[in-house]
């Protein structure tokens, strides 16, 4: 079964090297019962080590049931641990936070079989633990503990079982359960190898062989009643060979992904407070990245709406000239437009789309015994397409009530409130500075600009406005729609070019006594803003899920750390590099994702609250979501990977020495 060749092993402690093995060589045959003795700092757990495939000698050769071990890759030694040597250690190594049974059981999962999980409950009954199987390491005794820690390594039917010091944390009566159950084992035909320290329990093995200094000092056969002869060696001489070739692929490992994550989720149960801190963390930067979005999206759409009101593709042509600090109104500076100018732009078929003229003054308007203080503005017809203003009741006034300079008006929400409050307003008679006009209609709400409020408005006719109220002979401003946004630039330089040549403007002067205000520049300007704001509070919270993220891998480091030997046991029986590193790094994603809806929760909660108390617009959109949760999951994987790849390059030995 075991057949070893000049093994030597050194170990670096400090600056002095440790000579633990020195030219090892002994055979094992199958069912044999063996025991190796020593004092301390002998070798025998060394050479218990690298027999379990736990450790990799120096030098020399060893043969596992007729394979060359030494030359398998570290998924190979991972799967022949699994199947092939059970493991009995002084410590017992059971893991807190699972059950017994549960314990048991975790070969099985590392070989992909825990669907045989009966047989977990099957050696259970065996060592005597049928009542107990459900009970918590704590709550057992030390007997009890190793009992579990036997049946573990039986689960996937090993053909050896190695033991380190089985006896040693163990009262006399324990001891002799434990003895009892090993030596059951050896009369059922399995190969026992045994390391102590104690001659009474040595005495219950076939054969006994004491190292000194990293030597072979003496070999007793002390019984053959249980060993095989060297015939029966040919039964197991391909067992490595076999195990291999039956997993092909599976070299791999056993663990499906359901695995990993119940394993990282027991982990997570287990250390509560830690795996709270790391969610809390990334909720923390999930949370602000959602309501930091929410805000500038909110703004953006806000400004958005606004700039809706001002119409699409919207230019905006001025008497007198634009100067820094305000308009120049000097006389002889400033072009006079009139209806006359609105006709002739309006016949740039090319460019534009609609043109309304417009004249504003401030009225007094008067219902009852209610009176309010409002803009008044005359437009044409057209001003309700172009500036977004089709009446939500009632409907606009027509080409002939401007011909026939008729008195209706539409009204804002603003002055509909303060005039009628809840009153029906369409079809109501009010007087504009003492003159009687008919209300046909609300305009739409369009909310604040700035200090403006612009629902605190009336619309008339323009012809009305001029010759019938406030008594203007001149257009205050034209209001052109261009046809598209491409050729916005080409139109306001062809309505410039026709305003010049209608007025007759020579001068460099004269030529500056009107200004095109192009309203997609300002659209554009404010677009740019809101985007950059968005950004820039996006960047802001980025930042905490970036230390949300830090606080994982930290909280990580420490679990690894933590569970250094827990990760030295779970190689120990079959778990590979992968398999480590899946489950360390399944947990970090698994706290990051429950870190990120929990933030996205939160987040929402917050947006409506600042909605509710800070009447914002804040809006949560489903595209910030979505980057806010793959934001989270890509943390995890980042921030986790590292600790998971430290915890996987672990060696199984040194993991379960750690202090």
């Amino acid at each position: 079964m075991i057949v070893t060749r000049n093994l030597y092993k050194t170990y670096q402690l400090g600056g002095v090297k440790v000579e633990a093995l020195r030219g090892v060589s002994l055979d094992i045959m199958p069912g044999e019962f063996v025991a190796i003795m020593g004092a301390s700092g002998s070798g025998k757990s060394t050479l218990m080590h690298v027999l379990g495939l736990l450790d990799r000698p120096d030098s020399g050769e060893y043969s596992l049931a007729g394979e060359n071990v030494t030359t398998l890759s570290d998924k190979e030694l991972a799967l022949v641990r699994n199947q092939l040597v059970g493991f009995v250690f002084q410590q017992f190594h059971l893991l807190p936070r699972m059950s017994a049974l549960e314990n048991a059981e975790l070969p099985l999962i590392y070989a992909g079989k825990r669907h045989l999980k009966q047989r977990a409950e099957k050696e259970m009954t065996e060592v005597g633990l049928k009542d107990r199987m459900f009970h918590k390491p704590n709550q057992l005794s030390g007997g009890q503990q190793q009992r579990v820690a036997i049946a573990r390594s039986l689960v996937n039917e090993p053909s050896v079982i190695f033991a380190d010091e089985p006896t040693g944390n163990l009262d006399t009566k324990s001891k002799e359960e434990i003895i009892a159950i090993l030596k059951e084992l050896n009369k059922k035909g399995k190969t026992i190898v045994i390391v102590t320290h104690e001659n009474e329990i040595a005495s219950h093995a076939k054969r006994i062989i004491t190292m000194r200094d990293g030597q072979i000092i003496s070999d007793k056969t002390v019984s053959c009643e249980s060993r095989l002869s060297e015939a029966g060696f040919s039964g197991t001489e391909n067992l490595v060979k076999d195990i291999l070739s039956r997993s092909g692929s599976a070299v791999k490992g056993g663990m499906e992904f359901l695995d990993y994550l119940r394993q990282a989720i027991s982990a997570m149960f287990s250390h509560k407070m830690r795996a709270f801190l790391s969610i809390l963390g990334i909720l923390i930067g999930v949370a602000a990245v959602i309501a930091m979005l929410a805000i500038g999206t909110g703004a953006k759409e806000s400004i958005e709406k606004q700039l809706a009101s001002l119409g699409s593709n919207l230019l905006v042509v001025r008497a007198g000239a634009s100067k820094s600090g305000g308009v120049s109104l000097e006389a002889g500076t400033t072009t006079r437009f009139t209806l006359e100018d609105v006709t002739v732009i309006e016949k740039l078929k090319d460019y534009v789309k609609r043109v309304s003229p417009s004249v504003t003054g401030r009225a007094q308007i008067v219902y009852g015994n209610k009176n309010w203080n409002t803009q008044v503005q005359g437009v044409g017809v057209s001003y309700a397409q172009l500036r977004s203003s089709v009446p939500t009741v009632g409907r606009f006034f027509t080409e002939e009530e401007v011909k026939k300079r008729d008195k209706v008006a539409l009204v804002g929400t603003t002055v509909a409130k303060e005039i009628f409050g809840n009153i029906k307003s369409v079809g109501k008679t009010i007087k504009i500075n003492q003159i009687n006009f008919r209300v046909i209609g609300v305009l739409p709400a369009k909310g604040t600009s700035g200090p403006q409020d612009q629902d605190d408005t009336v619309l008339i006719p323009i012809t009305t406005s001029m010759y019938r109220l406030l008594g203007k002979q001149y257009i205050d401003s034209i209001y052109v729609e261009v046809k598209n946004a491409d050729s916005t630039d080409a139109a306001q330089e062809a309505i410039s070019a026709l305003i010049i040549k209608q007025h007759r403007l020579i001068t460099k002067d004269q030529q500056d006594s009107f200004s095109i205000f192009n309203m997609s520049d300002i659209k554009s300007t404010l677009t740019s803003t809101t985007d950059t704001m968005s950004l820039l509070l996006g960047a802001i919270a980025a930042i905490s899920l970036l230390v949300g993220g830090i606080g994982i891998m930290n909280i990580m480091l420490v679990s690894v750390t933590e569970r250094t030997r827990e990760i030295g046991l779970r190689k120990a029986i079959g778990a590979n590099n992968k398999d480590i590193l899946v489950q360390f790094l399944i947990e970090a994603v698994l706290m990051s994702f429950i870190g990120g809806l929990a933030g996205i929760a939160l987040g929402s909660g917050v947006s409506v609250l600042i909605t509710l108390i800070a009447k914002w617009s804040v809006r949560v959109s489903l595209s910030s979501v979505l980057l806010a949760t793959v934001f989270s999951l890509v943390v995890g994987v980042v921030f986790g990977l590292w600790p998971a790849k430290q915890a996987s390059r672990l060696n199984p030995i040194e993991a379960l020495r750690y202090e």
